[in-house]
């Protein structure tokens, strides 16, 4: 071999810049695998944030009422306000918003007591306390005319607002909407009879929850998961109290007794194979509205009940079509 002294000045260069980019790359693996053994919400917390830029969202937060709302911004374009659903947070529209902000102006928040939004444990986090709160979140944006989504729980949400607030709603969409009357399922049952499926310990518990409302549940590491069953248990108090609260019938049944108040055009949207807010709600989402002045319902196949995470790209477009044609 050249002894180094004598090797040509390119190849001494090449040599140090592949020792440096072995060591590098090295050191990537290093962190990357103590990162996924140790430390695996940075891995889930890159992997938002990857999700955020992709999406055009930034976050944000603000003081509103009683609670500091966390939320994403982003597009431009007419607005959407995003509501997620009950045990759910801001993240699961991230897909979904990176098809909506080419063309509209997004705001979704983590609701009150979810995500990293601010909790009260004394408070109460039922539909009619969390629709007050939206009014002052929404007063703060200082938002004139918007769009109004809610899915399953925050569809009960949303559509309380927009019955008790109608003036800044230009339309409604209601997406696997709970506060329906529908036809009961066996998820319905699993509550009756006193089980929580929201709450879980261990790895296998969290995959049967993700099969309770995907139709194929994404698949994801295991370290990861572990993050996912910490929080359960850290939050495990809080889901179980607001479950209470969402079983009673003012709240089973919320979204029901305001459809004959809702004036705005309204959209309801529904996976076909939805084994937790069983599709019947459609038809219950129709007869009520009798005051509203366009109705459209769209019935999605080839997902369950998380359709901004199995079917955005579908979901876009029938949001898009609702908004753009009223």
């Amino acid at each position: 071999m050249t002894p180094p002294a004598t090797r040509p000045l390119w190849k001494r260069m090449l040599f140090r810049r592949l020792k440096f980019f072995g060591v590098l790359v090295a050191l990537v693996v290093a962190l990357l695998g103590g990162s996924y053994l140790f430390a695996p919400q940075w891995l889930l917390g890159a992997h938002v944030m990857r999700q955020a830029m992709t999406a055009h969202v930034e976050e944000h937060t603000l003081r509103a009422g009683d609670t500091t709302w966390s939320f994403y911004e982003g597009g431009q374009g007419p607005t959407l306000v995003l509501l997620h659903g009950f045990a759910a947070d801001k993240t699961i529209w991230l897909p979904l918003a990176e098809q909506l902000t080419p063309h509209f102006h997004v705001v979704i928040p983590d609701l009150p007591g979810w995500g990293e939004s601010s909790r009260d444990p004394d408070a109460s986090y039922g539909v009619d306390a969390q629709a007050r709160r939206l009014q002052s979140f929404l007063a703060a944006l200082n938002l004139q005319r918007f769009v109004l989504v809610g899915h399953s729980m925050g569809g009960a949400i949303a559509g309380v607002y927009a019955a008790q607030s109608p003036q800044g709603v230009a339309a409604l969409a209601l997406v696997d909407a709970y506060g329906l009357k529908a036809t009961p399922n066996d998820f319905d049952r699993t509550i009756a009879g006193g089980k929580d499926p929201f709450v879980y310990d261990d790895r296998a518990g969290f995959e049967h929850a993700l099969k309770l409302a995907f139709l194929q549940p994404p698949e994801m590491p295991g370290r990861i998961e572990d993050v996912f069953v910490a929080r359960n248990r850290r939050d495990r108090a809080f889901i179980e109290r607001t479950l209470s609260e969402l079983r009673k019938p003012e709240d089973y049944l919320s979204l029901q007794q305001r459809l004959g108040q809702l004036t705005m055009p309204v959209l309801g949207l529904w996976c076909s194979e939805d084994r937790m807010v069983d599709p019947s709600a459609l038809d219950s989402l129709r007869n009520g509205l009798v005051q509203a002045p366009a109705i459209s319902s769209s019935v999605l196949n080839g997902c369950n009940h998380m359709p901004m995470m199995e079917k955005p790209e579908a979901t876009a477009q029938v949001l898009t079509g609702f908004v753009l044609g009223h």
